[in-house]
């Protein structure tokens, strides 16, 4: 008898290693921007966005409110929780999964506004949609590339910036929505435009498994999984709460990270060299680099985080070129490294560098 708590651990997703790490880094870092999983159907998408909620820790929430806000974070609250923000009654709740349905409307998605009831009683009545109950959650949107590019563009707004901003025939209203979000695509039923490509923050292709020692194993751990979940679920308890406390310490430390100019230089080169478009890229793989070496236990970016960062964000953002190999080149990668650290000896050389940045993730 299955129970809808046996999820598969996600500690038990066999290889897939940067599938693994990009959702680990969003949750980590939410502001990273979600991630785009590349891959065919019956790959281990929709399981391994499931495992990561149950992988991660309940949080606190404020009970009775439609968000779950933060009752800690006070910039984070929405305007009901502002009002009352002396007197909050708080529960613990688990992550979810909010799934997106391919058919959902702009309004089902953003929430809507009665504009009526706004100009009768002079108050605002607000009908929350999906993105309000993403907040603090992860949303998952299956086979992105088949929805509305509109409703694209305001899920990955929402994303970016943390929150949901609803504008009807000059009445406004605001909330949080500060999600993980999740995208799906199976490259064979068409790509996704190159706008709303470069806007998910991180991009991974799920690799078909050739290997058939790799392959065995999966099935073998399906099989366990199937047959006695009460016995496959506990075996992964230890991994599971090791990683789950990983993540925790991590956030904890990302506030700290450093972020050197001469790494700053680094991140630049790369994206130049790789003719990448615009900025968003390098602020990107900024955040990423942070993240990862947050994840490491370590409060200051490396040149090993900042190549790991640009694998994950720059494959989806390169500018195409006809019959080329979409992989990234390693040794042009090694070059832009080199490149940059040569900028700095001669930096070096003259002393005008005496300022220093604090940099905001």
């Amino acid at each position: 008898m299955h129970h809808f708590n046996d999820i598969y651990p996600f500690s038990a997703i066999v290889g897939q290693e940067q599938m693994k790490k990009a959702l680990i880094l969003n949750a980590i870092n939410p502001r990273i921007g979600g991630v785009l999983i590349k891959g065919e159907k019956g790959t281990a998408k929709s399981t391994a966005a499931r495992a990561l909620a149950h992988l991660l820790p309940d949080r606190l929430v404020v009970e009775g409110c439609t968000f779950g806000c933060d009752p800690h974070d006070k910039n984070g609250l929405c305007l009901d929780c502002q009002k009352r923000a002396s007197d909050l009654k708080t529960k613990m709740a688990p992550m979810r999964v909010i799934e997106l349905p391919i058919s959902a409307t702009e309004d089902k998605v953003v929430g809507s506004l009665d504009i009526e009831h706004a100009l009768k009683k002079g108050e605002k009545k607000f009908e929350p949609g999906i993105l309000a109950q993403a907040h603090r959650n992860i949303l998952y949107v299956d086979e992105v590339n088949l929805l509305n590019d509109h409703i694209v563009d305001v899920l990955l707004d929402a994303a970016a910036m943390g929150m949901n901003f609803i504008e009807r025939e000059g009445v406004s209203y605001v909330h949080p929505a500060a999600f993980i979000l999740i995208g799906t695509m199976n490259p064979e039923e068409g790509e996704l435009r190159p706008q709303l490509l470069d806007r998910f923050g991180l991009c991974v292709d799920i690799e078909g498994i050739h290997d058939a020692e790799t392959r065995v194993e999966v099935i073998r751990r399906r099989q366990k999984y199937d047959d006695a979940p009460e016995e496959f679920i506990p075996a992964w308890d230890a991994a599971e709460q090791e990683l789950r406390d990983r993540i925790v310490r991590a956030q904890k430390l990302l506030p700290t990270v450093n972020v050197s100019d001469e790494m700053l230089r680094m991140i630049a080169q790369i994206c130049i060299d790789m003719a990448v478009d615009g900025h968003r890229a390098d602020i990107t793989m900024m955040k990423t680099a942070a993240t990862i070496a947050a994840y490491n236990g370590c409060d200051a970016v490396r040149p090993q985080d900042v190549k790991e960062a640009a694998a994950l964000v720059l494959s989806h953002r390169m500018r195409r070129r006809p019959f080329s190999e979409q992989q990234m080149d390693k040794a042009k990668m090694e070059q832009s490294i080199q490149k940059s650290q040569g900028a700095k000896a001669a930096a070096a050389g003259d002393h005008q560098h005496t300022h220093t940045h604090n940099h905001q993730h």
